[in-house]
């Protein structure tokens, strides 16, 4: 599966919803609708974030970026957690008006319902085929685009409820769906936000017991210090020094070398390995 082809698609999806929803929303004067339709016009804005940063990401390492352009995934996630953040502040100070006193009729009919049900079936699609991809890619880019798909169908719900509620001659329903949409999609951005500094700042993406049960299993390896991971985008970076017989030729430990580096590469996918090998009784 093309990771650019399916942010690309990604982006004209979030597009249509938000057309969509934001053309039903200001017609019906439904705040949870409105909200929705500004949701996924952050979506449509991320979604061009990503297929910007995938397609950067790709590029192979130069002569300035040596570990390559994988960052740019983290720094887009990053930017786009930024923007949802902002879209609750929105959606927060328009309930709170509204609350306050400020009238806004709403309108409660078929498109209503509609457009969220609709909605709702498109991004459960989309939030399967953009997690297979960010899995299979290693891709924090899509995850977010993912994320941001998996979130309007949680939002979507709330609102749908709202409709129902306001149907019912109960208006202040929407104002309250609006305001758990706002609430979801806020702990969203903010678990986002913290997953992508902690990969810029260079966080290990899983412990250093997972490579050395790996290293250990290879007998001609007499011991394993240093190790070192850190993530690039969808490329995980290991570092290490092993102990060697002191005895064994340069031949030998290049031979051994590969064999801890192709045993990790089985269990790490898009992994680059760099070992240092050392005499056993150096130390």
């Amino acid at each position: 599966m093309d990771k650019i082809k399916v942010a690309i698609s990604s982006f004209f999806v979030a597009l249509f919803l938000t057309i969509f929803k934001g053309t039903v929303g200001f017609l019906t004067g439904s705040l949870g609708i409105i909200s929705e339709a500004i949701h996924s016009a952050m979506d449509l804005f991320a979604a061009g974030i990503t297929v910007f940063s995938v397609k950067i990401a790709s590029k192979p390492p130069d002569e300035t970026h040596n570990f390559g352009h994988g960052k740019i995934e983290n720094i887009s996630a990053l930017v786009e957690a930024f923007l949802l953040f902002l879209t609750c502040g929105w959606v927060v100070w328009e309930a709170v008006e509204r609350l306050g006193g400020k009238e806004v009729h709403v309108t409660v009919n078929f498109w209503s319902f509609f457009v969220v049900l609709f909605a709702i079936f498109i991004d459960i699609n989309r939030a399967k085929i953009l997690k297979k991809a960010s899995i299979e890619h290693r891709s924090q880019a899509l995850e977010a685009d993912a994320l941001h798909f998996s979130s309007d169908i949680l939002t979507s719900g709330v609102v749908l409820l709202g409709l129902f509620f306001t149907l019912l001659k109960i208006p202040i329903a929407d104002i309250f769906a609006a305001l758990i949409v706002s609430l979801v999609v806020l702990l969203m951005s903010i678990r986002l936000a913290i997953q992508s500094i902690n990969h810029l700042l260079d966080g290990a993406p899983f412990s250093k017991m997972r490579i050395l049960s790996i290293v250990n299993k290879i007998p001609e390896v007499k011991n394993v210090h240093d190790i070192r991971i850190r993530s690039s985008g969808s490329t995980i970076f290991v570092d290490m020094n092993i102990h060697l017989d002191p005895n064994i030729t340069v031949e030998d430990a290049h031979r051994i070398s590969h064999i801890v580096e192709e045993e990790i590469k089985k269990e790490v996918l898009n992994c680059r390995v760099h070992i240092h090998q050392e005499p056993e009784n150096s130390h």
